[in-house]
């Protein structure tokens, strides 16, 4: 049979507003309400950043623990990632939230550009994320916007800063970044299976309209796929998404066509090598 897809659901980020998508939740209360009707609709991972009253980005461990404990509560079992990105923070507060104890947090392991400024994450500073998600338990996503950050978290797992094999998602589609490059895309899944093995778990997430092109290749490639409003707001040019939940819908029809079978709680969880969810 083949190995079930886990569905990331990213639900809000640190750029889209209401301005650009009303359905993007930025309050706690919102933000599990979205969060439970894309778990209903398959989505077993929750990417997870937190806002500000007005919008803006913020790294409030308060915030993410209000978040943490709600999904835990309407959501049973689905894995929570939360967000350690360097939109939300600066230094170490990026990752303030880790002593919650989420199942996954995403790791940024070096820097490139984004669309109108340096994505910074300097070795010292992913040395010191990597850390603190060992000594909480807590499985990091190795977020590769470029070929070297695959490398890179091979030296880390060689060197015991991972714990396990890395988790490896592919962004690609970021303007000024890794573009939605089939050849490319082949070239990351070859080496994810070179360095850790042809069982290794990875996933992709393409931002805008990338994100369908790149959850149909995830999905015929045996990966996992990421979708949600972080990544893009709308179902096609002229129609906005009404919900996270669409979006992971559309990710569903997606596996369908391909004959992948959605990954369950207790599946997702295996695969990833995550505690079970009564544990």
């Amino acid at each position: 049979m083949e190995t079930p897809c886990i569905v990331c659901v990213a639900i809000t980020g640190s750029l889209p507003t209401k301005a650009n998508n009303p359905a993007v939740p930025i309050t706690v209360p919102e933000q599990i309400e979205s969060t439970h009707e894309a778990f209903e609709a398959g989505a077993t991972i929750a990417h997870c950043h937190v806002r500000n009253d007005d919008q803006t980005p913020s790294s409030d461990p308060e915030k993410f623990a209000r978040l943490k404990e709600g999904l835990e509560q309407h959501c049973p079992g689905m894995i929570i990632q939360l967000s350690t990105g360097g939109r939300s923070g600066a230094g170490t507060a990026r990752g303030g939230m880790l002593p919650l104890r989420p199942d996954m947090a995403s790791l940024s392991v070096g820097s490139n550009n984004f669309p109108t400024r340096v994505y910074e994450n300097p070795p010292d500073l992913v040395e010191w994320l990597a850390s603190e998600m060992r000594a909480h338990q807590v499985k990091p996503e190795i977020e590769a916007f470029d070929l070297s950050h695959i490398l890179k978290a091979k030296k880390m797992a060689d060197a015991g800063e991972i714990v396990g094999t890395p988790y490896v998602q592919f962004v690609m589609g970021v303007k000024n970044a890794m573009p939605a490059d089939r050849d490319v895309f082949d070239y990351y899944v070859r080496t994810v299976h070179r360095l850790f093995g042809p069982d290794a778990p990875w996933c992709a997430a393409g931002i805008g309209a990338a994100q369908p092109t790149l959850n149909r290749w995830s999905i015929a490639a045996g990966g996992h796929a990421r979708t949600g409003l972080e990544d893009n707001v709308r179902l096609s040019k002229t129609e906005l998404a009404p919900s996270n939940a669409a979006l992971v819908r559309r990710t569903v029809d997606i596996c369908a066509e391909h004959d992948r079978p959605v990954a369950t709680v207790a599946q997702a969880r295996s695969i990833l090598g995550l505690r079970p969810h009564d544990a």
